[in-house]
């Protein structure tokens, strides 16, 4: 198995996420990416197929898991620096305040209080991660984050258009 492909990822789900939820999110990541879909991509769409192949029934995905535990997806885990760990943090704290002060109960420097990235910023995120903004701007979850995830990902746009 390769280090850097990781089928729970690619699908934007979580490892312990249930087979309803792996079979849910593989069909709307194709519809979005098939030739035929919303944003074609037959590049993503072909490593879509890969990731579901891998995972897409109970005893692939525990073939899939012993692997992984074997050998991790990713760059090996590093311990941050306190001093880098509260540098972020106070961060996160100073966008938050100053979306607060501007009277926005959940704007774009938000941190997010759930899920794989619980504590990222939004501005984080799209820079990191756009596709998981997009998704969670589609999911129920992340209703209360939809406007600021639209201004977010539109200054991302702006910022590379420009960049």
């Amino acid at each position: 198995m390769e280090r850097e492909f990781d089928a729970y990822s690619l699908l934007q789900v979580d490892p312990l996420a249930e087979e309803i939820v792996l079979d849910a999110a593989y069909r709307a990541l194709a519809r979005r990416y098939h030739p035929d879909g919303d944003s074609p991509n037959p590049a993503r769409m072909a490593d879509i197929n890969r990731a579901y192949s891998l995972i897409r029934t109970p005893e692939l995905r525990r073939r899939y898991d012993t692997e992984r535990k074997f050998h991790p997806v990713g760059p090996a885990p590093t311990t941050p620096s306190p001093v880098s760990d509260l540098r972020s943090r106070l961060q996160r704290e100073r966008e938050t305040a100053a979306d607060v002060a501007a009277g926005a109960d959940i704007g774009p420097g938000s941190a997010l209080d759930f899920g794989r990235y619980e504590g990222w910023s939004l501005r984080e995120l799209a820079r990191r991660d756009p596709d998981y903004l997009r998704w969670l701007a589609r999911h129920s979850s992340g209703i209360r984050y939809r406007s600021a995830i639209d201004l977010v990902l539109r200054e991302a746009r702006t910022a590379g258009a420009h960049g």
